[in-house]
């Protein structure tokens, strides 16, 4: 070997879209004059330049290149240290070169870029942005994610809520955005809210978007519906009070000739047909103008026990009425069995009495039937959650619906889902030690569903509201 050469320094620092400076010696220790090629190689050598690249050097004497290190602000300047090296190939004696090497640490920075798609996000009970979020910077991202919005309108479920990101790469992080009060009739309004990425040791960056929250039905609709309403009303008003009364001829001449008759009572109005209960009046003991004897005992029925009384039998009665979409429900609570049927929003089960619910009983008319299941305590929980303990139970208009279990050491129903074949349903529920949740609605269309209570086993049902 006819070359020494030495760094100076041997190690480097240097910022991402900075630079730095290395020296190379190097002398000609052989004995003919020579020419020496530099060139940069390893990872860093894109960002190297050598000044001058070629070197003529006499025996014995000593010549300097300058190294300059510029790495560019991406993630492809990668943070920590990263060796580099300078092939120096004699003229000469090519076959000779040598590879004197150092060591260059580029210092971490880190930039975060992030995106809402699409940045306007339309629904009447839900919303679904995607954040993008983009790591520019050379190290790790650890960061979580997170919803707000001024005046509390929205609730958010983020997954994943915490991200970890390698230089250079980007996630998608999937959001759900779910008014907290649904509008029922009138304009569509604008939500702003923001999703913020929060890294350890700086502030919040947030991202902001806009949810359009759709009205459930348009203002023209409720304004028809109100006059239709008004109209009605006022046809049904007028109708009582001008209906002529009819009576017979016959009745007339009676009246003339003296003879006492009964009026007939002013019509009823229709009621729906309701089973009422079995039991009937005993006969009248004969007379012995019937020809029967005087000591013959009347024969009575026992009465037969009266029908319970299901959700079922509670909407059809209510349909009858009331044509149209209706959904009535009673709850089996621990200590008390069976509840009162109650419809289209009412309470069924308890509140501050402890008391779990155990099944549930539902029916609806109008609404292409129902289906539903029970999501209960489990005592083998691994995670702290409860189960399904049976497949979906649907059933069609009219018909008696149930789910959960009323055998001795049933479990406690913890929550359950819904949904209906045509339109939506809404519900709330009440759960022991947590209180209502908030009114969810599981989307028009029959293939949708909506899941009401709590996933936690230590905890469980207490009362249910629905409305469709």
């Amino acid at each position: 070997m006819s070359l020494w050469t030495s760094l100076e320094p041997a190690s480097s620092t240097v910022d991402p879209g900075g630079s730095t400076k290395a020296r190379l010696r190097l002398r000609n220790t052989g004995d003919v004059v020579d020419e020496y090629r530099f060139e940069p190689v390893g990872d860093v050598a894109p960002w190297t330049t050598v000044e001058p690249q070629t070197l003529r050097l006499y025996p014995g004497t000593t010549g300097t290149v300058e190294l300059t290190f510029a790495p560019p602000r991406s993630p492809d300047a990668t943070a920590g240290p990263n060796p580099y090296a300078v092939r120096i190939t004699p003229t000469e004696q090519p076959e000779a070169s040598t590879v004197p090497e150092g060591n260059l640490i580029i210092t971490p920075f880190t930039e975060v870029r992030a995106e809402l798609v699409p940045p306007t996000v339309k629904g009447r009970f839900r919303g679904r942005p995607k954040l993008a979020v983009d790591n520019l910077g050379n190290t790790k991202l650890t960061a979580s994610i997170s919803g707000s919005d001024n005046g509390d309108h929205l609730s958010y479920d983020i997954h994943p809520s915490n991200i970890q990101i390698e230089p250079g790469r980007a996630v998608f992080v999937k959001a759900t955005l779910k008014p907290r009060q649904i509008i029922w009739f009138g304009s569509k309004e604008q939500r702003p809210y923001a999703l913020a990425i929060q890294r350890s040791g700086t502030g919040p960056q947030p991202v902001e978007g806009t949810y359009v929250q759709r009205g459930f039905l348009p203002r023209w609709l409720a304004t028809f519906l109100g006059v239709f309403m008004a109209l009605a009303i006022t046809f049904v008003m007028l109708w009582i009070a001008y209906q002529p009364q009819v009576r017979s001829a016959a009745s007339e001449k009676l009246q003339e000739a003296g003879i006492s008759t009964l009026e007939p009572s002013p019509s009823a109005s229709v009621q729906p047909v309701v089973p009422p209960p079995s039991t009937s009046a005993a006969s009248p003991t004969p007379t012995k103008a019937d020809g029967g004897g005087g000591g013959d005992a009347a024969k009575t029925k026992e009465p037969t026990k009266t029908p319970e009384e299901t959700a079922a039998t509670a909407v059809e009665q209510l349909a009858a009425k009331d044509p149209g979409r209706h959904i009535c429900y009673r709850a089996y609570v621990t200590g008390k069995g069976w509840t009162d049927p109650v419809c289209d929003g009412a309470m069924a089960g308890t509140v501050g009495q402890n008391r779990a619910i155990k099944k549930l009983n539902i029916a609806v008319s109008d609404t292409k039937g129902t289906a539903a299941s029970a999501f209960v305590h489990d005592p083998k929980s691994s995670n702290g959650k409860g189960h399904y303990n049976a497949p979906w139970s649907g059933v069609v208009d009219g018909i008696d619906n149930y789910i959960g279990s009323t055998k001795k050491d049933a479990p406690n129903m913890l929550g359950f889902v819904i949904n209906v074949g045509d339109g939506a349903v809404c519900q709330t529920a009440h759960v022991h030690n947590e209180g209502w949740h908030g009114l969810g609605c599981d989307e028009p269309g029959g293939d949708n569903w909506i899941f009401g209570g709590t996933l936690s086993n230590p905890l469980w049902l207490e009362a249910v509201r629905f409305t469709v």
